[in-house]
């Protein structure tokens, strides 16, 4: 059974700033055996600046397919993404390199987004060779950007992965996000294989980067106590579509749906811990 973080409740901010990415009616279908599965369906969202909005569901709900249609990894099957008012959805070549310069990723297993053979610094500095970034700015760039996420570089430049901490690699892959100085971040259970401790520390950076940088942050989980511990909206998702949407309060206070309330009731001291 999940439980609600145990730190004070972070205070959410209302989500009323520009639209730096929507999707409108997406839908993406596979074909299987013969078979066609519709994983997400017919699926509209909007992300402002500024905001957290947490995608919930549990496996198989279409919210990590989701997710990769918006980070462009894989096509819809009909629908459009826009980006700015752009729309995205058929970018290629340089123009998705611009989009991934502004929407990134954090996925669920840090160690497997590392090549174990490299130290963090080498991935880094690598990651920042590939994006065109002058060695000269390199250095200072990673500085800074470990610094966001509590991270000194005589600490963590020289290890190799498997000598940091699960709740460090995770630190360490939204430093890297962070380094392209994006304005989406996408954090595909991003702590589904942390304990508890860690899992709350992740929370914590996303906030604080929410508020001392502006990004825009989708949260996605299966776990509803972190979505309301994080985020200012929250969707939740059932069999491919969007099935309640709203403010963390009205979700957790006035749940419309039963597949939401059965969420809820797994995670049994939301409540109280949201009333203090």
């Amino acid at each position: 059974m999940s439980q609600s973080p145990t730190p004070e409740m972070i205070t959410h901010s209302r989500a009323d700033g520009e639209i730096l990415l929507s999707c409108r009616n997406v839908t993406k279908e596979f074909s299987v055996a013969g078979s066609t599965i519709v994983a997400v369906d017919d699926v509209s969202l909007e992300f402002p600046e500024a905001s957290v909005l947490a995608v919930v569901g549990e496996s198989g709900s279409g919210k990590s397919t989701l997710a990769r249609m918006l980070l462009r990894l894989m096509p819809v099957t009909s629908g459009t993404i826009t980006f700015r008012g752009q729309d995205v959805t058929s970018l290629s070549g340089r123009g998705l390199r611009e989009y991934w310069s502004e929407v990134q990723a954090v996925f669920q297993d840090p160690f497997a987004s590392f090549n174990q053979f490299f130290t963090v610094g080498s991935l880094l500095r690598r990651s920042l060779a590939l994006a065109r970034v002058p060695k000269d700015e390199a250095d200072a760039l990673i500085d800074e950007c470990l610094g966001y996420v509590d991270m000194t570089p005589r600490d963590t430049l020289g290890k190799f992965p498997h000598q940091l901490s699960g709740g460090q690699r995770q630190r360490v892959m939204v430093a890297r996000a962070l380094m392209m100085r994006p304005k989406v971040l996408l954090a595909d259970e991003a702590t589904s294989m942390l304990d508890a401790t860690l899992r709350v520390n992740v929370l914590n950076v996303l906030h604080d980067l929410r508020n001392e940088l502006g990004l825009t942050v989708l949260f996605i989980t299966h776990d509803i106590g972190q979505a309301c511990y994080l985020a200012d909206r929250v969707a939740v998702m059932e069999r491919g579509k969007v099935v309640e949407r709203g403010t963390t309060e009205e979700v957790i206070f006035a749940p419309q749906g039963e597949y939401t309330r059965r969420l809820l009731a797994d995670v049994p001291d939301l409540r109280g811990s949201l009333k203090k």
